[in-house]
């Protein structure tokens, strides 16, 4: 059976799952503030952020262990 290449949703899902950490964790924050969309816009640009360093991190095992 021939396996499917996990290259891209791999990045896909630690974008997602960044921004979905960043949306939680805004909310929270916009509560604080005391503005829900101010605290969930800058949430999900640290989500964002955090989904592109765990997609960083992937790749660079991956180069460290000479797989694709």
């Amino acid at each position: 059976m021939e396996q499917k290449s996990t290259k891209y949703s791999r990045k896909d899902s630690n974008s997602s799952l960044g921004i979905a950490i960043g949306v939680t964790f805004g909310a929270a924050i916009g509560v604080a503030l005391g503005n829900i969309a101010i605290g969930v816009a800058l949430g999900m640009s640290v989500g964002a952020a955090i989904g592109a360093g765990l997609d960083s991190q992937h790749r660079k095992g991956k180069e460290k262990s000479g797989g694709e």
